[in-house]
């Protein structure tokens, strides 16, 4: 009889516990399970998942806008410390997405901040920023104190990676705020206004053109997840099948794309099957699930010399291509380190809120074994700039 008692009292504990929650508390546990049990990299970034729901959890106490969810939801993805995952909502105070919303690459050398590189046609460029660059300050403040907000709370002893990501996050902005850079030049400060210039996208897939007589050169335009591109691709290759060399830009492909649009492009420049990426993926029991994807030949190959451009806004499945050409090894990788966005994806939706979000669930490895993640070009380049100046000797 007490133990009945015990049980029932037991069960009203929990039931008042959950039908106590708000619809915010509710969504932050299921949020942090689906994180905690399909998030690929945990163990390879060393993050100390459980302790992130000790810092966070009892902040959901006290939440009760939406706008206040989103801000902890925000914080919580940083404790990830990488751009391929995100939620699918924002606010006008919401970090814009790296690499996608980012156009100024600053790194911190002998204790410095110095601009290392610029995305083409972008505002920081166009604000006259330039590679070398001091910068001093970040909206008028100190750039230290202010990379607080993105580095993990989970540890004290941040790594190269998470300081990487918290200077990403932090110049590429907010998009409410106007960013105003600070440069030290010859002694005096001088801001810089990158906002105040705007990017004109092109509405081409791809852009082509002759470099000399033996060259051609294909961009494309940040079209990776549109199938048009494959045909768009297919029309402009023929017409330069009977080039010695071609030049494949990815410089600017920061938004993914998908796997069929990959294969089909790297399709073009062989002849047998050939493999150009490894998937692991976490099951039960401690079991994992790994396979090989491979490219088929498809249409008529293009025979002559290959060399693909890549750098800091090459992203997901820009990098999958990269890696792919040179694991078959038919082209030379030309650029600066890409931008080492973790794995392959999944969508997930939280139950009450309904805000969408993804992460990566799979992990991608190069056909040698190693981390997508970890690759650099054969021509290692500090810039696009230098990039650029590396094809301009190929004739």
């Amino acid at each position: 009889m007490k133990i009945k008692i015990y049980l029932i009292i037991l069960f009203l504990i929990i039931s008042n516990l959950t039908f106590g929650q708000t619809k915010y508390q509710k969504d932050f546990g299921e949020f942090w399970n689906d994180i905690n049990d399909n998030y690929a990299y945990l163990k390879e970034q060393n993050i100390d998942w459980k302790k992130v729901k000790e810092i966070y959890q009892p902040k959901t106490e006290k939440i009760s806008t939406s706008s206040e969810f989103i801000q902890l939801l925000e914080s919580v993805l940083n404790e990830l410390y990488n751009g391929h995952s995100s939620l699918n909502t924002n606010l006008n105070t919401s970090n814009r997405l790296i690499p996608s919303g980012q156009d100024i690459y600053v790194e911190k050398i002998n204790n410095k901040f110095i601009i290392t590189d610029l995305r083409k046609d972008f505002g920081a460029e166009k604000s006259g920023l330039k590679v070398t660059m001091e910068v001093t300050k970040f909206n008028g403040k100190p750039i230290d104190e202010q990379l607080n907000k993105f580095l993990p709370k989970f540890t004290q002893n941040h790594n190269s990676k998470m300081y990487q990501f918290a200077l990403d996050m932090l110049f590429a902005g907010t998009h409410n705020t106007k960013r105003e850079i600070s440069i030290l030049e010859n002694g005096i400060e001088k801001e810089y206004f990158p906002d105040e210039y705007k990017y004109t996208q092109s509405n081409s897939l791809l852009e082509s053109k002759i470099i000399n007589k033996n060259t051609a050169y294909i961009k494309i335009n940040n079209s990776l997840g549109n199938n048009q591109l494959i045909l768009n691709f297919d029309k402009t290759l023929d017409s330069f099948l009977n080039y010695r060399n071609l030049i494949i830009d990815l410089t600017e492909t920061p938004n993914g794309g998908n796997t069929t649009v990959a294969r089909a492009i790297m399709g073009r420049f062989i002849d047998k099957i050939l493999p150009y990426q490894r998937h692991e993926f976490d099951e039960q029991y401690e079991t994992k699930r790994v396979w090989t994807e491979f490219v088929m030949p498809r249409k008529k190959q293009f025979k002559g010399k290959v060399y693909v451009l890549v750098g800091h806004w090459t992203g997901s499945m820009g990098e999958g291509i990269a890696i792919g050409f040179d694991g078959m090894k038919r082209a030379e990788i030309i650029g600066t380190k890409m931008a080492g966005l973790l794995g392959a994806i999944s969508n997930f939706q939280m139950t009450e809120t309904k805000i969408g979000y993804q992460f990566p669930t799979e992990r991608l490895y190069q056909t040698n074994g190693k981390p997508r993640e970890d690759f650099l070009p054969k021509i290692l380049t500090r810039n696009i700039e230098e990039t650029y100046k590396k094809i301009s000797k190929i004739k």
